[in-house]
């Protein structure tokens, strides 16, 4: 497996609160305890790390037509090249910090393939300005990876008697994230839902990274695959 290094060149060290549980939320300070999702008291693990202001600076600094996007499905080891290539192709500035961005996504990639035990990827880069899936769902996946690298962070909360969160919570940006989805055999069900946060009208533009583990590519024909 491919090692993400927390190299403090590219990311801090997060908000220092430690590794902990906090009602089927895990937070840890490696990309290692990710597969903590695995723990059958365990419905979202959270890597607590925060970016390097140079490089959240960059990035909150681009247009929004030079930010990567795309949505594929590949290999883990693919990643690396294929993001290279998105980047070039929507302008994203050649620099240091754009290499740390197809270095990262490349590397959690790596990561969540092995800890979802997952043979391709359906990987997107996501550019939001709306509201959308502003409402509270769990994914009809195994197991998702999310991580924010501009904008507000995904929204998690406690199903309630009423139907809704008892509260809401954000997972600050550029922390990866991994949860369970529909698919995932767990009983009795851990009752945390998530969302993207509200952002219509604010002029605010998130850029989303989302991981999901594909068994067979056939089976998804409206994604292009990259062989």
């Amino acid at each position: 497996m491919t090692r993400l290094r927390k190299d403090p060149r590219v990311w801090g060290t997060g908000s220092g609160s430690g590794s902990g549980t906090e009602r089927g939320i895990v937070r840890v300070d490696t990309p290692e305890g990710l597969s903590a999702i695995r723990r059958p008291d365990c419905a979202a693990v959270i890597w607590q790390r925060s970016p390097l202001p140079r490089f959240q600076t960059w990035i909150d600094g681009l247009a929004r037509e030079q930010l990567p996007r795309t949505r594929v499905i590949l290999r883990s080891e693919l990643v690396r090249d294929t993001i290279t290539t998105v980047a070039q192709t929507c302008g994203t500035p050649e620099c240091a910090e754009r290499e740390m961005l197809v270095e990262d996504v490349s590397a959690l990639a790596a990561v969540f393939a092995n800890v979802a035990n997952a043979r391709y990827l359906r990987l997107r880069l996501d550019i939001v300005t709306t509201d959308a899936c502003r409402k509270f769902h769990v994914d009809a996946v195994r197991a998702r990876l999310v991580c924010t690298y501009r904008g507000t962070g995904t929204q998690y909360g406690h199903l309630s008697g009423g139907g809704e969160p008892q509260g809401v919570f954000s997972v600050p940006t550029g922390a990866p994230t991994v949860m369970r989805g529909t698919l995932w055999p767990e009983i009795p069900a851990s009752g945390l839902l998530h969302r993207s946060p509200p952002i219509g009208g604010t002029g605010e533009t998130r850029l989303l990274l989302v991981l999901d583990p594909i068994d067979d590519p056939e089976e998804e024909p409206e994604d292009h695959v990259v062989h």
